[in-house]
């Protein structure tokens, strides 16, 4: 069967988000609300004293893999960490977290976050991290391909991550002259976005190569086995695979909050404003990186 076809491709554009951020956002905007199960992708550029200061979520889960530079992040139930240039955190937010993201070292911190929707009878779990450093992320080469695994698997090596909603995510860098073959499970949606050079994605005679910052839409799997990628360029290609197993819910969301139904927002509006059923802990909560804004 041939590879998955490109059926949407659009140029993520800087956009204002959080305090002084900027973040190309693909998925989350006028041009594609959602891609079931994918709720955003952003990439974010940030430098002190600019970040994402103290704010919500529920029903979801947030994959922050970085870059560039470092972040800090810390929560209202007291757990903190730096994830660095190369480090993955996998953070399950279920039925509730208040947490910040700010920069954690001097110039531009550069990363991508990506929000995987949950499924109704996972929205209320207890929230829970995964995090892996850089050096123990599952890698693999061959023929000018390099992986970085940060769930699923590839070229035969295999994350350690588990993933609630079933999740695919590959960063390939390509070297000149490259040729890949990637499977994708035929139930998945996927889609490509990329980093760094420009490549042809999909069957080589209806592709034209493609840059940085732009989003593609890969076709479903009744008209596609998997992706293939060519770098025709003199430079490297870098871009993330990501695929994912449609829920088929209904989405509802106000912000950081996406639930399944109206009335299920209107309740976790309800509960954040009153601290509870989950949110009790962010009465008496300010993170270290609010306390110096706010003084």
């Amino acid at each position: 069967m041939p590879p998955r076809s490109v059926v949407k491709k659009f140029l993520a554009r800087p956009q204002h988000e959080g305090f002084g951020a900027v973040v190309r956002r693909s998925i989350g905007r006028f041009e594609l609300r959602y891609f079931d199960p994918f709720l955003v992708l952003d990439e974010f550029s940030v430098s002190a004293p600019a970040g994402f200061p103290d704010h919500p979520h529920r029903g979801f889960e947030t994959v922050t893999y970085m870059l560039q530079g470092a972040v800090t992040h810390e929560d209202f139930e007291g757990h903190k960490g730096t994830i660095k240039a190369g480090d993955l955190q996998w953070m399950t937010a279920g039925r509730g977290i208040v947490h910040s993201e700010m920069p954690a070292a001097e110039g531009t911190q550069k990363g991508l976050q990506l929000w995987i929707n949950l499924s109704s009878k996972h929205k209320m779990i207890q929230p829970r991290y995964q995090e892996i450093q850089s050096e123990n992320i599952a890698e693999a080469t061959k023929d000018g391909i390099k992986v970085r695994i940060i769930a699923g698997e590839s070229l035969g090596a295999k994350s350690a991550i588990y993933t609630r909603t079933p999740t695919m995510y590959l960063d390939f860098t390509l070297k000149q002259g490259s040729h890949l073959q990637q499977p994708i499970p035929k139930s998945y949606n996927a889609f490509v976005y990329v980093l760094e050079g420009e490549g042809i994605f999909g069957p080589y005679e209806e592709s034209s190569s493609i840059g940085a910052h732009n989003l593609l839409l890969l076709s479903g799997s009744g008209s596609g086995d998997g992706l293939e990628v060519w770098n025709k360029s003199t430079k490297p290609l870098r871009f993330i695979l990501v695929g994912g197993e449609p829920l088929g819910e209904p989405v509802a969301q106000l912000g950081p909050f996406v639930m399944n139904t109206q009335q299920e927002i209107d309740q976790t509006v309800e509960d954040f404003d009153n601290y509870t059923n989950g949110f009790e802990k962010a009465k008496h909560w300010r993170s270290q990186a609010r306390i110096g804004l706010d003084y």
